[in-house]
């Protein structure tokens, strides 16, 4: 399993509402969230852990991280689905926990959903984290059975349920990633979509709260969920 972040986003929002940082060093817990990030990737045992950030942010980002075995990739694209398609491809072969640098919850959650994601890539393409917690403009609904298969994105199925900005991929998913950059699909999220489209098995595991920081209000409620914590 290798490890992959992504923080190519230009994190308009948070500035907007007053947070000066860049996303991937607005400090959460003591530490900036691209540290925290890194961390959470080595403790569940990724292989390599690969960085893909904005360009202009490479140099802030790789002292922050100060480890020599990270990979930083220096990007600007155009979309959600370009940033992750271009730091899949700079990914070593094999299985992928990505996720957004953004996404926020408690390292006991990280933890847990890492050994049940593993578990399902046994069989499926993709694994998606999931959440009830819904705080946001616009969410990504997911349809989710009993049994943790999901149906499609886009909507909601018997249970509110989000998508929390987690993902780990298998080779099937990360060639799809490609193919859908290649045919025009814009986002992260109609790439997810067009999994479920190509029959491609999408398992979700659930936790109890993911925080998406695009916001101060986001970033008082990620330091509570992590308060008291070292992740």
């Amino acid at each position: 399993m290798h490890g992959l972040i992504l923080a190519g986003g230009e994190g308009s929002r948070l500035l907007a509402s007053g947070i000066t940082a860049p996303k991937a060093l607005v400090p959460i817990a003591g530490r900036p969230q691209v540290v925290r990030m890194v961390a959470a990737c080595r403790r569940v045992g990724c292989e390599t852990v690969t960085c893909a950030v904005r360009e202009d942010l490479v140099g802030a980002v790789t002292l922050a991280i100060a480890d020599k075995s990270v990979r930083i990739v220096p990007l600007r694209t155009p979309t959600s689905l370009h940033t992750l398609e271009a730091g899949l491809r700079a990914v070593p072969p094999g299985k992928v926990l990505c996720t957004l640098v953004d996404s926020v919850m408690p390292a006991v959650d990280w933890d847990t959903a890492h050994r049940e994601a593993v578990g399902m890539l046994a069989k499926a393409a993709a694994v998606v984290a999931v959440t009830p917690f819904v705080d946001d403009a616009s969410p990504l609904w997911a349809d989710v059975d009993a049994d943790g298969t999901v149906r499609a994105f886009g909507r909601r199925g018997h249970r509110d349920l989000v998508t929390g900005g987690v993902y780990w991929f298998d080779e099937r998913a990360r060639e799809a990633a490609t193919a859908a950059v290649e045919s025009g699909v814009q986002r992260l999220r109609g790439f997810l979509a067009q999994l479920i489209e190509l029959d491609l098995p999408v398992r979700a595991v659930e936790v109890r709260k993911i925080v998406d920081v695009d916001t101060s209000a986001d970033l008082d409620a990620a330091l509570a969920l992590v308060e008291g914590e070292q992740a």
